[in-house]
Formats: C-alpha cells, sequence, structure tokens
C-alpha cells in the first residue's frame, strides 16, 4: 500500500477561526492569528506535501508531473491534462465572506481568453479570471453552519421588504411585487448594486433601522434581518448588504451539504465545513469586500433562478459511505462513518484523498502495513493503490474526495 500522510498548509484570511482549526489539528488553542482554510490537493499556490514511509517529503504537484497516470489514473490524467481536478479544505469561517459568484466552463474560458487578449496580467487585483477553468463547490457542514445562497423566491422576498417598510426603499420594493420572477430579480438587483453611493448612503440606515424594528418586534424574517444588521456593521455603505435582503438564509446542521453551481450568488457566514471545489482560482464578486467588483461581468455570470436551496444528506452508497451526489465531473464528496467492529471498504478507479473529521482510523489493504489516521489528518491514494479498508476502535469519521463520475 502507498497510501502516504499529506502535510496540508493553512490559509490565514482574516474571516478566519482562531479556534476551529487548530483544535483540529491538535495545536494550541487560540491561534496567534485567523487560519481560515485548510487546502489539501495539489493547487499551486499552497500544494499538499506527501510524506512517504521513508519520511521523505515531496511536493503533490510533483508526484503529479512525474508520473500522471500512476498517480490520477489514465482515464483521469488524460480528461484533466495531468491536473488533480479537485481541492478539499476546511474552512472555518468565524465573519461573513464576500458575496460572490462563480463562472460555467464556457464563460470562464471566453473570460480567460478576453481578458489576456486585452492585456490585462494575470495577477493584477482588477483580472476576474485567474485560470481559463470552472469552479463549482459544495460545502458540507461539520458545525451548524450559515450561508446566504441562491435567490429566494419573489413573493417572499417581497413579504420580507414590505415587513421592513423602509419609507425610500417602497419603489424598489414594488419594482419586485410587479414582476416577481427572474427577470425582476434581475431588474431590482441591479438597480441595487449600481445605486451612487450617495443614494446608498440615505437607503442603507434606514433599511437597517428598520430591521433593528423588525428584530424588537420579533417578526417573520428575524434571522435574515439579523443577518442584514451584522453585515451592515461589517461593510458600512456597501451594496452587498442591500444585495443580502434578496437571498436565501440558510442554515446547515452537521452532515449536511450545499451544492453551488455557476452563477450560483452566496456568501459564507459563520461555522466550520468540508468544502470541495474545481481547482480554480475564478471568483466574480458582489459585495462585502474590498477587492475588485466588475458588475457589468458579474451581471453576465450569475443565475436569477430563484426558490428554495435544497440541503444534500448524503445518499448511503455502501455500508458506512455517503455520497454527496451533483453534477461536476472534477469532483465528488463522500462522507465515511466508521463504527468501532465494523469495516468500510474504500476502493476507487481514480486518486483519493482521505480526511479524518473525528476520532481516528485504522486504513489496511493487502500486503500492507497499517496506517492509523488520527484527526485532522490525512492521506494521499493514488490511483494505482489497491481498495483500502476503513476499520476504527471508536465512532470515527471519514471524508473522501475523488474525482466525479462522468
Amino acid at each position: 500500500m502507498t497510501v502516504e500522510l499529506l502535510h496540508n498548509a493553512v490559509r490565514p484570511y482574516a474571516w478566519g477561526s482562531r479556534t476551529a482549526i487548530a483544535e483540529m489539528l491538535g495545536r494550541e488553542v487560540p491561534a496567534p492569528h485567523p487560519e481560515a482554510e485548510l487546502w489539501m490537493g495539489a493547487h499551486p499556490g499552497d500544494p499538499s506535501r506527501v510524506v512517504g514511509r521513508d519520511g521523505s517529503v515531496r511536493s503533490l504537484l510533483e508526484l503529479l508531473a512525474e508520473d500522471p497516470d500512476g498517480q490520477l489514473g489514465a482515464r483521469c490524467a488524460d480528461r484533466w491534462g495531468g491536473r488533480l481536478p479537485f481541492l478539499l479544505k476546511v474552512l472555518a469561517a468565524d465573519e461573513p465572506l464576500s458575496l460572490q459568484a462563480h463562472p460555467s466552463a464556457e464563460q470562464a474560458a471566453l473570460g480567460f481568453a478576453t481578458e489576456d487578449a486585452a492585456g490585462v496580467p494575470v495577477d493584477s487585483p482588477v483580472r476576474n479570471y485567474k485560470d481559463p477553468s470552472a469552479k463549482p463547490e459544495l460545502i458540507c457542514a461539520l458545525t451548524e453552519f450559515h450561508a446566504l445562497s441562491g435567490f429566494r423566491e419573489p413573493e417572499r422576498s417581497v413579504a420580507l421588504l414590505r415587513a421592513l417598510d423602509a419609507p425610500d426603499f417602497a419603489p424598489y420594493t414594488e419594482l419586485l411585487a410587479a414582476q416577481p420572477d427572474p427577470d425582476g430579480l434581475r431588474a431590482l438587483f441591479t438597480t441595487l448594486i449600481t445605486l451612487p453611493q450617495t443614494a446608498l448612503d440615505v437607503l442603507l440606515p434606514q433599511v437597517l433601522d428598520a430591521c433593528v424594528v423588525h428584530v424588537k418586534e420579533h417578526g417573520e424574517f428575524d434571522l435574515e434581518c439579523r443577518t442584514v444588521l451584522e453585515l451592515g456593521e461589517a461593510y458600512p455603505g456597501d451594496a452587498g448588504v442591500l444585495a443580502a435582503l434578496l437571498l436565501n438564509r440558510l442554515v446547515l446542521q452537521p452532515g449536511e451539504a450545499m451544492f453551488l453551481p455557476a452563477g450560483n450568488l452566496h456568501a459564507y457566514l459563520h461555522g466550520t465545513g468540508i468544502e470541495i471545489l474545481a481547482n480554480s482560482d475564478n471568483v466574480l464578486r458582489c459585495g462585502l469586500t474590498p477587492k475588485h467588483v466588475d458588475v457589468p461581468e458579474l451581471m453576465r455570470v450569475l443565475d436569477f433562478t430563484c426558490g428554495d436551496m435544497p440541503l444534500l444528506r448524503g445518499e448511503e452508497t455502501a455500508p458506512g459511505l455517503w455520497t454527496y451526489r451533483t453534477p461536476c465531473p472534477e469532483f465528488e464528496l463522500s462522507r465515511v462513518e466508521v463504527t468501532p467492529g465494523a469495516e468500510v471498504r474504500l476502493d476507487h478507479g481514480g486518486p483519493q484523498i482521505l480526511f479524518c473529521a473525528r476520532g481516528r482510523v485504522t486504513l489496511t489493504s493487502a500486503g500492507g502495513a497499517p496506517l492509523v489516521l488520527e484527526r485532522g489528518r490525512s492521506v494521499w491514494l493514488p490511483a494505482v493503490d489497491p481498495a483500502v479498508v476503513a476499520s476504527s476502535d471508536v465512532s470515527a469519521q471519514l471524508f473522501r474526495a475523488t474525482p466525479g463520475v462522468e
């Protein structure tokens, strides 16, 4: 068995947690600075390092470059040009992330080529497309996880806006009431995020005051109003605060997941989760950030389909193995529940990354020495490996990342 431990980079973004990742990795809590993401994979910005049985340490990128067929399998290597098509993360948010969306493969290819032709440097802060790839995502909650995602049914948004009854917001409310469909949402959303700052400086305080009243009166939209108040405090004068009024406010329980396809407008608010995504850096921001916001390009990629966001709880595809199905060829995420005395077989024709989220697991295969995987640790299983069997003397939980099914 060539299962090898991974050493993974921790990304210290300002919105991260000082406790979640540090505690998971068995380090001192609180951490000296916010820790937002633990990256597992072969992203060029921070690839995992593979620890050999002899103690050698090598970049996963190097291993893929040397032996793409052996590491990825011939089919995966050919499909993705020798690249690992996904990135697995632990994401720990103590503060809201930016309001953002990601392009489809076709939009990314066109956008990347257009910016290249215009001579915009790839590392420019005003560049939208860092690569020509799509960036679908899936987040699975490890703790209670809070997010905004997708446009709410227009009738419900009209009800929320009328419940607030902010004086100068009435014309915008009636704009949506007159056309409660995706086209009406597009019209209202475009109007709100292109308001002049002078108009925002008048409108936002009225909306925030109305939210305070609604919360004090224990109104129907208490959670939505609390969220808008938190965003308004964190990002004063930001049009993204108004845009948040139109989005579904979600609370995921541990084990529940949410798939974010191309064009989905979303913002993670608070909580810790396992995220898997296509190995791309393409982000179109809408607000709640000091970074570059390109409204025309954002409008080109946004999907104004409206309605409740479906939550995934996993389909039991084998004993102890729950798979979160998506249409993505880049990735598939599975949750592995290992009970004392039971064994779960983990077989796949391509590469696998296994991450231990709870307890500890022993991994064995025919003819191989057992490897004990502690909480917070992960392993790389190249395509040439035989199937591994996970067992434990405690209740344990793994997450498995593999390429998707086409």
